[in-house]
């Protein structure tokens, strides 16, 4: 990777990243939000407190998407776990906020210790290619088969947002998402109005708050936040970007968002990581047919993450005000060809064939068992799979996501 300038920035700079980028950045606020709003909101949070929180998730993906993408020259996104925002809706009414914000800086502790031990890059390097690419495609089903299923529910907009994005892929193939989506809006804005007449842009006053801690919160918040996080979040945010053809060096990026998710802790955020469905949006070919060139979409949904924080709730409020079949139909279109890449890279070996369709079929199942998603068990059980019906029938070595020469931190 070349070293980072601003002549190659600006010789690599492209519409449909920065188009990428946005339409990443709209569909983490307008989904994922919601649940962290809910979890706000079941805690009895104030609105500054939740306009605090905000800020600091939203600024610290940002900032740490822009560093590691500039610095790898990948489209490496950082996140707030969405698994991990969903345990807190319970978790955050059974204590105290400012302990609750004393197991955020612990989680963001262990992350650190994960990310310094290189424990991640060692485990990752052992997952076989095709699993981690059935896991992506399980990831993704859900998405796609959204987007198709909004036909019964909004028909014209459905209808209105794939016949652009199939006319749009066959004559103006880079420019197809931003086409989509400005079609998707305007239809939006025609026939049920995008009510945006609440939102008020106030710069966000990041609050902060002491950090106090329990043995309760860090056995009941601490411990399942991290392993959530890990296992939910930052295994398969991996598993997208080496099914794309990119091997960040794990240990490295593990450490970075631990390090934002130690200091924004008090401001309210129980934690950053790498971004995973966000991350196929920028890694795809929609974002650039150049895949060295789609770090700048990463760059891209960074900047959208920053401008979002430094406003708190006004910019949120905007994504949260489009309709949901609209934000449903944009990710699962933009969405389509990580998906097409998962499948054709999970069945591309016939004697891996069985251990990935399991591990599709789980991924997407949409199970929770101990607390842990369903990509988690689709990796652990297609692994099983993958061991028991392959081990010492085929000769060689199981091809791994991370070459030698990246197995370091």
């Amino acid at each position: 990777m070349s070293n980072s300038s601003e002549p190659s920035l600006l010789r690599d700079f492209s519409f449909p990243a920065v188009v990428a980028g946005l339409v990443a950045a709209l569909v983490s606020y307008a989904g994922p939000l919601v649940v962290v709003i809910q979890a706000a909101r079941a805690a009895q949070l104030s609105d500054e407190r939740l306009a605090s929180w905000i800020w600091a998730i939203s600024i610290g993906s940002g900032l740490v998407g822009i560093v590691l993408s500039l610095r790898y020259r990948m489209p490496i996104l950082a996140a707030w776990s969405t698994p991990g925002a969903a345990l807190l809706v319970t978790g955050l009414a059974e204590y105290r906020y400012a302990e609750a914000v004393g197991a955020y800086l612990v989680a963001g502790v262990l992350t650190v210790l994960a990310g310094l031990s290189g424990v991640l890059t060692r485990l990752m390097a052992r997952i076989p290619v095709t699993i981690a690419a059935a896991m992506l495609a399980g990831i993704l089903l859900r998405y796609g088969l959204g987007a198709f299923g909004a036909l019964s529910g909004a028909p014209l907009l459905a209808s209105v947002m794939i016949l652009t994005y199939v006319v749009a892929r066959r004559l103006l193939p880079r420019y197809a998402l931003a086409l989509t989506l400005a079609t998707g809006v305007l239809t939006s804005a025609v026939t049920t109005g995008l009510h945006l007449g609440g939102v008020r842009l106030n710069p966000a006053v990041p609050l902060w708050t002491t950090p106090q801690f329990s043995a309760a919160a860090l056995v009941g918040l601490a411990l399942p936040l991290f392993v959530v996080t890990m296992t939910s979040q930052n295994a398969p945010g991996f598993a997208v970007l080496n099914a794309a053809g990119y091997h960040p060096p794990a240990g490295r990026v593990v450490l970075a968002t631990g390090v934002a998710s130690v200091a924004l802790a008090p401001f309210g955020s129980p934690g950053i990581n790498v971004a995973a469905i966000t991350a196929a949006i920028c890694a795809g070919p929609d974002a650039h047919p150049d895949p060295r060139r789609r770090y700048v979409a990463g760059l891209s949904t960074g900047f959208w993450y920053l401008l979002v924080g430094s406003v708190g709730m006004a910019l949120a409020q905007v994504f949260l005000a489009l309709p949901s079949q609209l934000v449903a139909l944009m990710a699962g279109i933009a969405l389509l060809g990580p998906l097409l890449n998962g499948l054709a890279g999970a069945f591309a070996e016939p004697r891996d064939r069985e251990s990935a369709l399991i591990t599709f079929l789980v991924s997407g199942s949409g199970i929770t068992v101990l607390g842990l998603a369903a990509p988690f068990w689709g990796l652990v059980l297609g692994i099983l799979a993958h061991l028991i019906l392959t081990r010492r029938r085929v000769p060689g070595q199981t091809p791994h996501l991370i070459p030698d020469s990246w197995r370091r931190r």
